[in-house]
């Protein structure tokens, strides 16, 4: 079974599949991530908050999802670190779980997926966990999920 090393985060090494939602470092500051929850044709926002239980690592990987339509934003509301798992797609489509990457986010930074990134759940390691989710909805493919090979993740 293949092994995916999680380690922490880094904006550059994470943008292939989306960007690093950070607070401003100084009070009156704004910082801008608008284009992530841009509108689009035909679906409407979707706001909602989940509750995680944490998982233990290592990890066994099995199933992943993506939105082909629009990118998946998640705010840590209050948690503690967590992992995320995401892979691009192969030619055909199908994810290419021979180039997953696995992260560990600390609690201070959200995540917005692009459109179409293969990806699993958000998974909390330190302790139960709350995200708001917020993304566009209404296509009748708005979620698509499918089983990969599975692979390892570890630490």
């Amino acid at each position: 079974m293949r092994a995916v090393t999680a380690r922490p985060i880094e904006a550059e090494a994470f943008a292939p599949f989306g960007t690093l939602i950070h607070p401003p470092a100084h009070a009156g500051q704004r910082e801008m991530f608008s284009a992530w929850a841009s509108p689009v044709t035909g679906l409407r926002p979707q706001l909602h908050v989940n509750r995680v239980a944490p998982i233990r690592l290592p990890l066994t990987v099995s199933q992943v999802e993506r939105h082909p339509h629009a990118a998946q934003i998640f705010l840590p509301l209050d948690a503690g670190t967590y992992l995320v798992v995401v892979m691009p797609s192969l030619d055909s489509g199908a994810p290419d779980v021979a180039q997953a990457g696995a992260w560990l986010v600390p609690p201070t930074l959200g995540v917005a997926y692009r459109p179409g990134v293969w990806h699993t759940s958000i998974m909390a390691l330190d302790r139960e966990s709350c995200f708001s989710v917020l993304m566009w909805r209404g296509a009748t493919n708005d979620d698509e999920m499918t089983a990969v090979t599975p692979m390892t993740v570890i630490v």
